[in-house]
């Protein structure tokens, strides 16, 4: 038998391996923007064509190649950042497997120009398909200059995957804005189809933050910082009425690398403990700076995922450094009652590890009375709760009801009784339920848009109201914004990505106007006009829907569970979220 195992041509091997390097137009532009950073530049320009299909440039002006290393920086691990295994352990750089661009120049049209200071002439290198073309002595300017071309030409079948230029632009401007907040010393500008998109000044972290996501968010911020000699970390994150309920805008960096780390939002989110609605996330910027050697972020091809070797303290340094600064803002109770033993450990080591300098240093000791709670109310507390529906129980109901039909006549005397956390009880028979009338509401209310016919009508407002938004909103509004004339909204951008609007559907409160949008612009993204047009109308029953804080007046109530009775008293919302709860009170004779 024949042998069957042969090497693969080096073309070959180079589009496969640039399949882990190279996903989308975004991957790219993160490589050249790190590898700006990575050569000193002061100032870097993004240029994008067509979301990057048809042309990524970056232009800096770092300290450029030589005409030798210029030609080598294109060969599959050629890199100057590393010599020896040694060296993977203490990476201080962006860039260093040294495939990048090997991977790029694999799946497009690639041509270089670069500089060194004090030399009379660059050099110009083209590449297609991994294939060098020429390279000779050029006229540029000082640093360096990367065209990329016609994104996987010699590759149609990975092209043909690429989404539709709105959501492929999405994601060059995710990885833009991850780069330039964690380098606000830098200058940065981004063009997509000639048009500024951004225009970053350098300056401090919040403004750059300020800079990228609009001003709106400036007057949420919350600074937060803490430094116990082996990890310093920094940065911002948002009073609670920043969150929102997608991801988005939450950032983590280590060493000025942004990565992903579901364990350490974690941290973030239990730091919110109490302050947050169900289902929504905390808005942070978080900057951790250690020893290069703690931490491993050679186990991604993005990189964006990094190990830690003291994971568990930095999740304990997160939590209690945010909570302590929400309680300095008086967002939350400054006294934390439960104290995070792992921050002892953290201290403890710190200190050990400075101990020539630091001396015997004895960390205080706080007495408090770990059984008071000054911020204890009734609402929200089981125990409580459960006494509450008991005590009502025997107050109010029958302890042998009659059987008779749940709903059957109108007589709600005695029947009904509202709780302080804003639900009721409504007793009929031998059947006890606790009713969320809100969402009992809100499914009446998409009943009656589902049959009325649908009103285009607008309103005019007396004044124009102004929307400031950051570019991720500009983006999603330039996608959806031939849908909102039909839908009843008069609007336009002005000046500074402000969005002007002088008309709103019928029904609409001014009031609401901004959290209506803000709603909208939060989803990634909108894949179909259905899509949209779906969400849209959820969002618009949600608005024009009641809460269950809303509803404090019997006879409100009464009528509600009769216009619901007639629907059939459907147990779910079409998200799955219950709209009433049996409440099982003979469960509650185990408890005494």
């Amino acid at each position: 038998m024949s042998d069957i195992i042969q090497l693969l041509p080096d073309h070959v091997a180079n589009q496969i391996a640039a399949g882990e390097v190279v996903q989308r137009p975004a991957s790219i532009v993160k490589e050249l923007l790190e590898n700006s950073i990575d050569a000193g530049a002061t100032k870097i320009e993004l240029i994008i064509r067509d979301a990057g299909k048809n042309l990524i440039q970056v232009v800096d002006d770092g300290k450029g190649m030589s005409e030798t290393d210029a030609r080598m920086s294109f060969e599959r691990h050629a890199t100057s950042k590393i010599r020896g295994t040694e060296d993977i352990f203490k990476i201080a750089t962006k860039g260093f497997r040294g495939e990048a661009l090997a991977s790029i120049a694999a799946v497009s049209q690639v041509e270089l120009k670069t500089k060194q200071k004090d030399t009379a002439l660059g050099t110009n290198i083209y590449i297609e398909g991994g294939v060098f073309q020429f390279q000779e002595p050029a006229q540029t300017s000082e640093g360096s200059n990367f065209l990329v071309k016609n994104l996987f030409y010699n590759v149609p079948a990975r092209r043909k995957f690429l989404k539709n230029n709105n959501i492929e632009f999405r994601h060059v401007i995710d990885e833009f804005q991850r780069v330039a907040l964690a380098h606000e010393g830098l200058e940065f500008s981004l063009f997509h189809d000639d048009e500024p998109i951004f225009k970053l000044r350098k300056g401090t972290q919040m403004q750059r933050i300020v800079d990228i996501f609009g001003r709106k968010l400036h007057p949420q911020l919350i600074p937060i910082k803490e430094d116990i000699l082996w990890c310093q970390l920094h940065g911002f994150v948002a009073k609670p009425e920043g969150a929102k309920k997608t991801r988005g805008e939450q950032f983590l960096f280590v060493n000025g690398r942004f990565f992903k780390s579901p364990y350490f939002n974690k941290a973030v989110q239990e730091a919110f403990e109490g302050l947050l609605l169900p289902g929504y996330i905390p808005t942070f910027f978080l900057f951790l700076e250690l020893d290069p050697e703690k931490i491993d972020v050679n186990i991604h091809p993005q990189k964006t995922e990094v190990k830690f070797e003291d994971e568990h303290l930095i999740f304990a340094l997160l939590r209690s450094t945010i909570k302590r600064a929400l309680g300095i803002y008086n967002i939350a109770p400054s006294l934390d009652f439960e104290r995070d033993p792992q921050l002892d450990e953290m201290m403890n080591k710190s200190f050990s590890s400075k101990s020539n300098n630091i001396g015997n240093l004895k960390m205080p000791e706080i007495i408090v009375d770990r059984d008071y709670n000054p911020f204890l109310e009734e609402r929200g507390n089981p125990q409580i709760e459960i006494q509450n529906l008991t005590k009502m129980y025997h107050q109010n109901f029958s302890a042998e009801p009659s059987k008779i039909n749940l709903f059957e006549d109108e007589d709600f005397d005695e029947d009904l009784m509202r709780l302080p956390n804003g639900y009721w009880l409504f007793n009929k028979g031998d059947r006890t339920l606790m009713l969320d009338l809100g969402r009992m509401h809100r499914l009446l209310v998409a009943e009656s848009n589902k049959t009325s016919k649908k009103s285009t009508n607008r309103q005019s407002l007396l004044f124009s109201l102004e929307y400031h938004m950051n570019e991720t909103e500009k983006s999603k509004y330039n996608s959806i914004k031939k849908y909102l004339p039909e839908l009843g909204f008069e609007m336009s951008i002005n000046h500074d990505s402000v969005l002007s609007i002088d008309a709103v559907p019928e029904g609409l409160k001014e009031s609401q106007v901004m959290k209506f949008l803000e709603d909208l612009f939060n989803v990634l993204e909108y894949k179909t006009e259905k899509e949209f047009l779906h969400f849209y109308q959820n969002q618009w029953n949600k608005m024009q829907s009641k809460s269950r804080f809303d509803f404090i007046y019997k006879a409100d109530a009464e009528q509600l569970i009769k216009d619901f009775t007639a629907l059939g008293f459907p147990e779910f919302l079409p998200n799955g979220k219950r709209c009433f709860y049996e409440v099982p009170f003979n469960d509650f004779k185990n408890k005494f």
